[in-house]
Parts: C-alpha cells; structure tokens; sequence
C-alpha cells in the first residue's frame, strides 16, 4: 500500500449542468470557476471539455478493502460517540451539571463546528492531499473522543464535542476523496459510498446498545474511553493502510505549498459561509434554551449578522471567479437542479433522522420512564434498518429511476414520526413505536448513497474533497439546524417552565409531539422535493464504459 496510485483517464457523462474545472497555469490542482470564456461556454450549452478528468488505475481486492474499510472504521467509532450521547443524556447531564435548556447542545455542537469547517477543510486536502489531512484528522478525533470521556462540567463536554466536529470535518471530505481515487465508477463506488454510509447507523447502534449497558454498569465516560482509544489505534494503523495519492504535480517545498494554501483556498470564503451558518445554528441553540431570547437584542443582531454573512457568500463567489480566482462553491453549481435538490434534501433528511433518534430517546426515559438499556433496545430498530438500507442501496441505486427511489423513501420516513406524534404513551412499544422506528431511518440512508453518487458524478475527480465536503457541510448543519429548530418548537408548545412547572408531564409530552409533527413537515417536503427536482436524474450510479 505505500505506492502511489496512478491515475488514468475516463469519460464524463455530457449531461451534467455544470463548470468544467479551469486548471491553474502550473496544474497542479484544479480550480472552479474562472474567467476562461470557455468555461461559461460549457456551462450555458450544458456541455463539458474534451480534456478528460482523471480516475483510478485498478487496483487489488486487498487495496480497495483497506481503503474503504479504514475511513469507515472511522464513521464507524465517530457515531458509536453519538450514540453514547443519544441513550446516556439524561445520566450525562445529572453527572456534570447539564441543565434541561441546554440538552441538546452535546450533539448540535458536533454538527455545528464540523459543517463549518468543511469546506475549508475539503480545499486545504485538495492541496495538500487527502492523505494527510485524513491522518491528522483521525489523530485528533481520538484526542477529543477521550477528551469527552473526562470532561468534568458540562462546558467542558461541549468544548471538547465542538473540537471532535472540527476533527471530523477534516475527515469527511477526504474520506470521500480517497474512495474516489481508489475505486473505479460504478457498482464498486457504488458499495464503497454505501459502506460509508453503513458505517454510521451501525456504530451508533452498537453504541446505543453498549452504551444502555455501560451507563448503569460503570458509567457514561467508559463509553468515549473505548471509542477513543480505538480511533487513536485506527490512526496509527492508517499511516499504513491508507494509499498515497497524488493531488498533482504541485511541488513538494514548504514555500510552495505555504502560498498554495495562501493564494488558492479560499478562506475569506470559509469564514462568510462558514460564520454565516454557525451563527444561524448558534440562535437556534439560544432559542431552544429560552424562547424569550428572541426579544433580546443579542439574538436579533446576531440573527442580522447571519442573514447578512449568507446573503453576501454568493456575492463573494462572483467576485472571486470574476477576477480569475478559484470560488469555494461556485454560483454556477447551484444550476444543476439535481444537485441542488440533493443538498436541501439532505439537510432536511438528516435534520429528521438525527432529531427523531434524540426526541425518541428522550421519550422513552422521561414520558414513559424506561432505563437507558431498555432504551436502547427500543432505538436499535432504527438502527438496525439503517444498516440493512446501506448494505443493500449501493446495489441497487443503478436500477431505480432515483427520483422515485427517494421520493418514496422519503414518504415512509415521514410515517415514523407521525406515529411517535399520535401514538399513546401507554400503549405497548409493539404496537406502533417499534413500527415508526423502522421507518425512521429509511430515507436519511438513501439519501446518504445517492447524494455522494450524485456529488461525484457533478464534481471533477481532482475536486472529490471538495466535492465531499459541500455535501457533508450541507448534511452537518441540517443535523445541526434541524435538531435546534425542532427542539425551539418542543420548548415553545412546552412553556418556559417546561416539565417543572404545572401539569409539567402533560407539557413534556405536548413538547415532544410537537417537535414529531415538525419531523413529519420535513420528510413531506422532502418527498414532494425529490418528485420535482430530480426528474431529470434519471438512474444514478451507473458504470461508464
């Protein structure tokens, strides 16, 4: 595994509505956007250069194992933390001193830095090369995973969650990247994107169900003791496993690469898109504490200050291609229906998914009074179809028209929370609960398989990085945006007061309903997204010859 791979060209497919990369003048990477008339050429008649991009050689069973495996061994103990987080919440926050408001900041906070930090992290590993920003990446996820574990106040524990996000993002886009450069299209891609996506339901559901047990046997912190040591153990098995891929000719001195990333990435860019959306989630997360906040005239300036940072992104990115320079996210990517659609339904997909595991969570210990492992018996249905769905989507992605495949999706992902918002807590989980927890993940998953597909068949092969990292930002902070907006609604049905107050119980459960009903919104617009946006996707996935 330590030689490099080489790289061979490949026909693109002629119908994609986007801008053909523009190289730079040393071509050592490839830049989008740009004043070359011929790019804006390709992109009003839809059309791309003849200069084929550039895909992987073959390469051996064993080397295309070891590079899906590694970055999915990755997700994997990744989201065996968030489900400690999921089922250990209530003990957690007893533990270090949490309070109520503030429950849902442990898991907002790690979508929150990690969506902000992508796209700068994508680009940098575009320059450098994905090897070793997924190496440092890695490290530091272990660092901060059992950092976690010794967190002493609640502060801590969020402080240490924001800096596992800002580690993850260095390893989302160059996981992408590095089974872009190592597998060849089609089917194969197909699986490797799946197992990426596998990867997360099932290292959150053995961590619901190994964290249900550890939090009434030795403690909640066990939990990101073992997950942490194993990603620093995963980290160190890396430098060996991971292929070494070359981003191009880009010289090897530190001068050089200092002004790469100087001239190159775009990171006035970053900080406007990035501070723009985390600002957003941050009102959010003031709101879902105290709903009066939104007199106050913090909340209003930094709201302003949001709205104006997203307004001005688009602004910047036709200043930056109009003066030759590479854009961040080009304005012209956001033509291609497909692609576009793919992104808001994402966030909106994931928004659902990830609230629907907190709420269902919080449901189950504080309305119907179950213990941590109960309820982690009770999620691992969700968990379960979400593996089933990875294992078998990568297989069959190519066969369905993916405008039905996700829009149907999407649809039985809006019964579960419907369910979970009707149903009466005194009846037997049986009957209906376990039924919305089936459904709830079937559509997040899709989506996770189809949009990487659909990213990489919109982005140049030289750009996967960034290619991942405008996906996963767009996944992160619909988690994050998500999960706030639906516990502001939950808050403002329940009153300040909340449970503590008069006829508390009735209000937690009136909460709760309320931020289902708000899931259920997002899985139908979802649904009626994918019927109209991707009509003209067709089937996806497909092996180009």
């Amino acid at each position: 595994m330590s030689e490099t791979m080489e790289l061979q060209p490949v026909a693109v497919a002629s119908n994609l509505t986007i801008p053909y990369p523009r190289v730079s003048r040393d071509s050592s990477r490839v830049a989008f956007g740009g004043s070359d008339p011929q790019d804006n050429d390709n992109v009003a008649h839809n059309e791309v250069s003849s200069s084929p991009p550039l895909v992987p050689a073959q390469n051996s069973t064993l080397q295309l194992v070891l590079v899906i495996l590694q970055p999915s061994l990755v997700n994997f103990l990744a989201s065996f933390g968030n489900g400690i987080i999921a089922v250990g919440l209530p003990a957690i926050a007893q533990s270090i001193d949490l309070p109520r408001s503030l429950y849902l900041w442990p898991s907002s906070v790690y979508s929150l830095t990690s969506g902000s930090m992508l796209l700068i992290a994508g680009s940098v590993a575009d320059i450098v090369g994905v090897r070793p920003v997924e190496l440092v990446g890695v490290f530091l996820l272990g660092i901060f995973t059992l950092a976690c574990g010794l967190s002493a106040t609640g502060v801590q524990l969020v402080v240490f969650r924001a800096l596992q996000g800002v580690a993850l993002a260095m390893h989302l886009p160059a996981s992408v990247a590095l089974v872009a450069a190592a597998v060849p299209p089609g089917r194969s891609r197909n699986i490797g994107y799946a197992c990426l996506g596998l990867s997360q339901p099932l290292g959150f559901s053995v961590g619901l169900v190994v964290s249900g047990i550890i939090v009434e046997k030795t403690g909640w912190r066990m939990g990101f003791y073992l997950s942490g040591g194993a990603m620093l153990v995963a980290a160190i098995a890396a430098v060996w496993t991971l292929p070494k891929v070359k981003a191009g000719p880009q010289g090897t001195d530190g001068i050089r690469l200092r002004t790469k990333l100087y001239t190159e990435v775009d990171w006035i860019g970053g900080l406007i898109v990035g501070g723009g959306l985390a600002i957003l989630a941050y009102v959010l997360a003031i709101l879902s504490a105290d709903l009066t906040t939104i007199h106050s005239a913090t909340t209003a300036s930094l709201l302003s200050v949001s709205l104006l940072l997203l307004i001005a992104f688009p602004f910047w990115m036709q200043y930056r291609e109009a003066t030759g320079k590479s854009a961040l996210v080009p304005n012209a990517l956001w033509k291609n229906i497909p692609f576009a659609t793919t992104c808001i339904m994402v966030a909106l997909s994931y928004g659902m998914i990830n609230s629907m595991e907190l709420f269902s969570s919080l449901y189950f210990q504080e309305v119907q009074n179950h213990s941590p492992f109960t309820t982690s018996l009770y999620l691992l249905p969700n968990l379960s179809m979400g593996v089933l769905i990875n294992l078998s989507v990568g297989i069959f992605v190519d066969r369905v028209p993916v405008r039905w495949l996700v829009a149907i999706s999407s649809l039985l992902c809006a019964i579960a929370p419907l369910i979970m918002a009707l149903v009466n807590p005194a009846w037997s989980y049986w009957y209906l609960e376990f039924w919305g927890q089936i459904l709830a993940p079937i559509s997040g998953d899709v989506l996770f398989t189809v949009g990487l597909i659909i990213v990489s068949d919109n982005f140049p092969e030289k750009t996967q990085a960034l290619a991942g990292a405008v996906f996963n930002t767009v996944a992160q902070f619909g988690q994050s945006l998500g999960i706030g907006l639906c516990q502001v609604v939950a808050l403002g049905v329940m009153g300040k007061d909340g449970a503590d107050g008069k006829n508390g119980a009735e209000k937690e459960l009136k909460g709760y309903r309320a931020g289902f009903w708000t899931m259920f919104a997002y899985m139908v617009v979802c649904g009626l997204m994918a019927v109209g946006g991707l009509r003209s996707a067709g089937k996806v996935g497909l092996k180009r010859e």
